[in-house]
């Protein structure tokens, strides 16, 4: 159901690289209520996902840019400003990557060198798009800048290995960051704690399938789907939202909040009583 609540807005969303990632759901749902956007994602996850099958449904231009790259953003920024007609009016930064999980790399066995890639890409990139945007002065008033977050920045995951502590980092980035983007151009920065979802990424976390399963347990209303994440964000983007920002919000079905639920419980003591 359409409410045209982004209707005039326009934005750039990082990280749309296939049907199932919460940045395409994101980006469908966004033009639904009326807005306007430019996709974004390294070249190289250009090359693997079907960005441009996206483009075409949503009639946006992709825009090649590694996140991390000062050069890339600030083309990417100046480009979004002309195509668009205008200053931005959302952000969604939804990228992240760990190469020691890819590698198959214990959490006690880092590859340092790994390490600071994944930590780059999944939390500085999105210092480094705020501050380009910052500088240019590319955001309007009221305009609102999201970041997807995990709940491993708080709670320990073991098999989440460091994209944990990359998650913290970004949204510490995401508070302290937002305070200058309020005070000095009444932008909102927030961050959205979402449950684990089958995307591409999540898919690569280690015992990904049990993981997602617990999660449905353990919390009262399910686990959030990629879907119910777009509807999520695309309030965060819209008028309805302005006074909320440097906020982790969790969008989790009521996870974060549980110590144990009756199903799990019950569970666990079946498990008990088998053995």
């Amino acid at each position: 159901m359409s409410y045209n609540l982004l209707k005039g807005k326009k934005g750039i969303i990082f990280g749309a690289l296939d049907e199932n990632s919460i940045a395409w759901k994101t980006a469908e749902r966004v033009k639904e209520e009326g807005g306007e956007f430019v996709l974004t994602n390294a070249p190289i996850a250009l090359r693997m996902g079907t960005i441009d099958k996206l483009a075409e449904k949503t009639g946006s231009q992709v825009i090649p840019a590694d996140a991390t790259n000062l050069e890339d953003l600030e083309n990417l920024v100046e480009k979004s400003m002309e195509i668009l007609g205008g200053k931005i009016d959302f952000v969604l930064h939804a990228i992240g990557m760990s190469v020691n999980v890819r590698k198959g790399n214990h959490y006690t066995e880092q590859n340092y060198d790994f390490t600071q890639k994944g930590w780059d890409i999944s939390a500085v990139s999105f210092h480094k798009t705020m501050q380009v945007l910052y500088k240019k002065e590319a955001m309007n008033e009221w305009g609102s800048i999201v970041a997807l977050s995990y709940m491993a920045a708080q709670r320990v995951f073991p098999d989440y290995n460091d994209m944990a502590d990359n998650k913290a980092f970004l949204e510490s980035i995401a508070r302290s960051f937002g305070y200058f983007f309020g005070k000095d151009h009444k932008v909102r920065v927030n961050t959205i704690s979402q449950s684990p979802t089958p995307t591409t990424a999540g898919q690569g976390v280690k015992g990904f399938d049990g993981f997602i399963a617990y999660a449905d347990k353990m919390s009262p209303l399910g686990n959030a789907t990629a879907l119910e994440c777009a509807d999520y964000t695309v309030s965060l983007f819209s008028d309805l939202t302005k006074k909320v920002t440097l906020q982790n919000l969790f969008h989790d079905g009521g996870f974060a909040n549980m110590g144990v639920s009756q199903e799990v419980m019950e569970s666990f003591i079946k498990g008990q009583e088998e053995k």
